[in-house]
């Protein structure tokens, strides 16, 4: 049988972590690439605990191999066979004991190709929390850094140029009262939405208890807009928002730059929050082992504990154009 140790650790990987996703990797590979490294340590442990070697060979070695130079050393050191290895559940008779296939583990926040920034991962039972954080829609802030003066065919930095124009009259005020514009916008459409005119008393007590959340997954909704930084032509906002996506956040930047009477395109797109999970709680891919992930674990579920609004939600949302009651 296993040893006990990895088995605990193995009941213990339930819950949500907080990881970094760097641009330019899809979460489908992010994923794969995260079960793989867990798996292959808890086997590791597994094999390293009962089978024990010197630390110089133990070195960068995977489960297979540690068995197999488990079993020579065995040999080469005449012990018994029958005493020191049980071949039932030896790792070179059935395999590693962790496989990929048996840690499921899924996303609660999806990030586009080019996106980096805070991403949640449920493991185990935490995929039913993480479900529950993604229906819940949680807001999330955004930092985008454009560049005036080009439009490409893709809205990124790597795509085509297909339209060039001039820049150097734009200053960090025409950019803010843009924002401020579009913000209003989305603000005063969403009380529209629910039949609630702004300077009413009902409106009031909408904005009291929380922002107002679209049941449709389908439609972005921008909470708030400034310009943190300008030194053109290059430019960074920081948006706050739902049901957002790569495409739209794009198409945003790009309608920066028409508003202004220029072109834009985006350089960069990192999700800098999450609800209550920030950069600081984000894991970065180097650090990714048993040890800092279930350390990380416990960190987000006493995050979840603290903020129980992100699991159970209960803003005022919009619903086929009226307003849905507040559980």
């Amino acid at each position: 049988m296993p040893n006990p140790d990895s088995i605990m650790l193995w009941k213990a990987l339930k819950g949500i972590i907080c990881v970094y996703k760097p641009a330019e990797i899809s979460v489908k590979n992010l994923r794969k690439t995260l079960i793989t490294k867990l798996c292959n340590d808890l086997s590791e442990l597994d094999v390293k605990l009962r089978y024990p070697m010197p630390e110089s060979i133990t070195n960068n070695s995977d489960s297979t191999s540690l068995a197999r130079q488990a079993t020579e050393i065995s040999l080469t050191t005449n012990q018994s066979i029958t005493k020191s290895l049980d071949l039932r559940y030896h790792p070179l008779v059935i395999g590693p004991r962790y496989r990929d296939e048996d840690l499921f583990v899924s996303w609660s926040n999806y990030l586009g190709w080019n996106t980096s920034g805070v991403l949640l991962f449920g493991l185990r039972r935490g995929t039913q929390v993480a479900k529950f954080i993604r229906e819940n829609r949680s807001t999330r802030a955004y930092r985008i850094n454009g560049v005036f003066g080009k439009a490409t065919d893709n809205g990124f930095q790597t795509g085509k140029v297909v339209e060039k124009s001039t820049w150097k009259y734009i200053k960090h005020v025409h950019i803010q009262r843009i924002l401020s514009s579009m913000q209003a916008s989305h603000q005063k459409k969403m009380y529209e939405a629910c039949g609630v005119d702004l300077n009413s008393q009902l409106a009031y007590d909408l904005a009291v208890k929380g922002p107002i959340r679209p049941v449709d997954s389908k439609i972005p909704i921008i909470y708030g807009l400034k310009c943190i930084d300008y030194e053109g032509p290059s430019f960074t906002i920081e948006v706050q928002c739902i049901n957002e996506n790569e495409i739209y956040l794009t198409n945003l930047i790009q309608e920066i730059g028409l508003k202004l009477h220029s072109t834009a395109h985006t350089r960069t797109i990192k999700c800098i929050r999450h609800s209550c999970f920030t950069l600081e709680h984000a894991l970065l891919q180097k650090h990714w082992n048993l040890h800092n992930i279930t350390e990380n674990m416990d960190k987000c579920n006493r995050l979840l504990v603290e903020n129980e609004e992100i699991v159970n939600q209960s803003s005022p949302v919009l619903r086929k154009g009226r307003l849905a009651p507040v559980p």
